[in-house]
C-alpha cells in the first residue's frame, strides 16, 4: 500500500505518518494492491523500541538512543504544513527527512550531525548502502519497503561483506592497502572481493579481533584509530628502507635527530608531521601512499612553528638552548610564544629570515658547527613559558558532554586577529560539497574542514577524526557549552566544527551534504563534548 498524500501528524498521538500507511496489527511482511483503501487520516502508534545487534555488527560503540526511537508528540498541537510524498528522493525537502537521517546515523550509514530536512546526495548515498545491505533496489530513493526497513526494530547496523559494491568499499579498500593488507594499488576496485575479506581478517587477527572478514562497527573503527597495527613498517622495525625515508625526511626537516635505520619515536614522530603537511592520513605509518609522498619532488618540507608540540619540538629547544638563546625548563616539547622569540632571535642572529618558523635552513644551520650562539644578556628565556599549551579549562565545570549545562545558544561574540581569519576563511568554503575521508581545498568532511582550515591561517595541527578531537590537549579547554566563543572549535558526539560569531557554527554537514553557516541550535547543546580555543 503506498503512503497516502494526505497523511498528516494528528494531535495528542504517538505518531509519525511518514513510518507505516497500515495498521501493525495483523500485518504481513509485504503488502499487495488488494488492500483496503485508506483513511483520510491514520494514527500509528508505536513501542519504544531499541536497536537489535546482528552477528555481523561488532560492538564497540553501543548505541543509545535516548527515548523512543521516534519523539513523541504528545501535547505538541503542530501538523506537518505539507502532504508526506509517496516517495522521498534527491531534492526534496520535509520534517520527516530529519527522522530519517538521523536513524541512517544511529545505524552508522551516516556520519553523525544535527538532523536536516533537506534529502541530498549524502542521504541518498547512505540509503543506498542501507539498501545494498539489505537486499533491496540500490535506488537511492525512501518508498514503503525501504521505510519499513530503516525503521524496523531489528533493523541492522553498517557492516559491509564480500559481494558488496560500492563508495564506501573503495574508501574501506584504500585505507587497508595504508596500512600494509593490500599488498597493490590496483586492489583498491570498490567491490569487496576475496582479497579485501583476507585482508580484513588479517587486520582482525593482528588486532584481536573476532576474524569473520566483515567491516562492522568495531572494525571501521579500528580502521582509523590510534591503536592500529598496521601490516608493515612500524614502530622497532629496523632496515634499510627505514634509513632511506630517515634520510629523506631529515633532508625535508622533519627528522632532527642522525638516520639510523631504527624506526623509533622520534621517527614516528617526523613521519607523523610528514603526513599532515601533505595530506596523508596521520598514522605514523611508512605506508605506500606516505612513501610515495615522501619521495615525491613536490613533498613540502617541515617548518615548526607556533602551537606545534613534540618530540621534535623538544629537540629544537635543546639545541636552541645548548646556544644560550632558550632556557633549558622551557624545553617542553611545546612550541609557544617563548620558543617562537627564541627562534627569531637565533634566525636574526644567524642571518636567516626571522619569520619565528623552523623550517629547512633554520634546522640546517641549528645543526650545523657554524651556529652562533646567542648575543650576550640577549637571551628570550625570560618571561612566560607558553609550554603549557593552555590545557586549563577556561569556564570550569564537566567536560564529559552532559550538554554543557546550558540548552540556550551562547553569546558567542565577535572574533578578531586569528580567529577572525579563521572565520574568514571557514566562510570562504561554504557550499563546498560534504565527501566522507576529504579533506580540501574543494571538498571536506566535519574533521578535514576543521583541519584545512586551521593549517591555513599556520596552526600546524594534524588531521584527527572527530573522536580524536576530544582530547587533543595542546589548546585552552572549554568545559561548558555557554562559555563559547568565536574561533572556538566545538567537539560533539562524532561531529567538530567551527565557532563562529552571533551564536553560529560553520561546519561541513553530513546532513545538509555541504559546509554550511547554521545556529547553534539545542542539537549541539546536547551532545557539546568540549571546546578548544585555539586563539586567546
Amino acid at each position: 500500500m503506498e503512503l497516502h498524500k494526505k497523511l498528516w501528524l494528528k494531535k495528542g498521538a504517538v505518531c509519525l505518518a511518514l513510518l507505516l500507511a497500515v495498521s501493525l496489527s495483523g500485518c504481513g511482511e509485504t503488502e499487495t494492491a488488494q488492500t483496503e483503501p485508506e483513511t483520510e487520516t491514520q494514527e500509528i502508534v508505536l513501542a519504544e523500541e531499541t536497536l537489535a545487534s546482528t552477528e555481523a555488527d561488532e560492538t564497540v560503540m553501543a548505541l543509545s538512543p535516548e527515548g523512543p526511537l521516534l519523539p513523541s508528540v504528545e501535547d505538541i498541537e503542530a501538523e506537518y504544513s505539507e502532504p508526506i510524498p509517496d516517495y522521498l528522493r534527491v531534492g526534496m525537502r520535509h520534517p520527516v527527512v530529519a527522522r530519517l537521517q538521523q536513524r541512517l546515523m544511529d545505524l552508522g550509514f551516516m556520519d553523525n550531525d544535527e538532523p536536516t530536512e533537506n534529502y541530498g546526495e549524502v542521504t541518498q548515498s547512505a540509503v543506498k548502502v542501507y539498501q545494498r545491505q539489505n537486499k533491496l533496489a540500490q535506488d537511492g530513493i525512501v518508498g514503503l519497503e525501504t521505510l519499513k526497513a530503516i525503521f524496523a526494530s531489528d533493523a541492522k547496523y553498517y557492516a559491509a561483506q564480500n559481494g558488496d559494491i560500492g563508495d564506501d568499499i573503495l574508501r574501506i579498500q584504500n585505507r587497508l592497502y595504508e596500512l600494509g593488507y593490500l599488498a597493490r594499488e590496483n586492489q583498491m576496485t570498490g567491490t569487496f572481493g576475496d582479497e579485501t575479506e583476507e585482508a580484513v581478517k588479517k587486520l582482525q587477527e593482528r588486532n584481536g579481533l573476532d576474524q569473520d572478514g566483515k567491516v562492522g562497527r568495531k572494525t571501521m573503527n579500528l580502521l582509523y584509530s590510534d591503536e592500529v597495527k598496521a601490516n608493515l613498517l612500524a614502530y622497532g622495525d629496523q632496515s634499510d628502507v627505514v634509513l632511506e625515508a630517515q634520510k629523506r625526511l631529515k633532508e625535508l626537516g622533519y627528522m632532527t635527530t642522525e638516520p639510523d635505520g631504527q624506526y623509533g619515536d622520534d621517527t614516528i614522530s617526523a613521519v607523523k608531521r610528514f603526513q599532515s603537511r601533505n595530506d596523508q592520513v596521520v598514522d605514523g605509518y611508512l605506508g605506500p601512499s606516505t612513501r610515495i609522498a615522501l619521495n615525491s619532488s613536490t613533498a613540502l618540507p617541515n617548518g615548526l612553528g607556533l602551537g606545534d608540540s613534540g618530540e621534535d619540538i623538544r629537540s629544537v629547544q635543546k639545541k636552541l638552548s645548548s646556544l644560550g638563546y632558550l632556557s633549558s625548563a622551557n624545553a617542553t616539547g611545546y612550541f609557544g610564544d617563548v620558543t617562537e622569540n627564541a627562534v627569531k632571535l637565533f634566525q636574526r642572529t644567524n642571518n636567516l629570515g626571522a619569520d619565528g618558523i623552523v623550517g629547512v635552513l633554520t634546522m640546517a644551520k641549528l645543526d650545523s658547527s657554524s651556529a652562533k650562539r646567542a648575543p650576550a644578556g640577549s637571551s628570550s628565556s625570560s618571561g612566560s613559558s607558553s609550554s603549557s599549551g593552555g590545557s586549563s579549562s577556561s569556564s570550569g565545570g564537566s567536560s564529559s558532554g552532559s550538554g554543557g549545562g546550558s540548552s540556550s545558544i551562547p553569546d558567542t561574540g565577535t572574533a578578531s586577529g586569528g580567529a577572525s581569519a579563521l572565520i574568514a576563511v571557514a566562510s570562504s568554503k561554504l557550499g563546498c560539497p560534504y565527501v566522507w575521508g576529504a579533506k580540501g581545498p574543494n571538498s571536506f568532511d566535519c574533521s578535514g574542514f576543521v583541519y584545512w582550515c586551521l593549517n591555513q591561517v599556520g596552526v600546524r595541527q594534524s588531521y584527527i577524526t572527530s573522536s580524536g578531537w576530544r582530547n587533543v590537549g595542546k589548546y585552552t579547554r572549554v568545559s561548558s557549552f555557554s562559555n563559547l566563543k568565536a574561533g572556538d572549535i566545538i567537539v560533539v558526539s562524532g561531529h567538530v566544527g567551527i565557532v563562529a560569531g552571533g551564536g553560529t557554527v560553520i561546519d561541513a554537514s553530513s546532513g545538509n551534504g555541504r559546509v554550511v553557516h547554521r545556529s547553534l541550535s539545542s542539537w549541539w547543546s546536547r551532545n557539546f563534548i568540549v571546546g578548544w580555543r585555539i586563539f586567546g
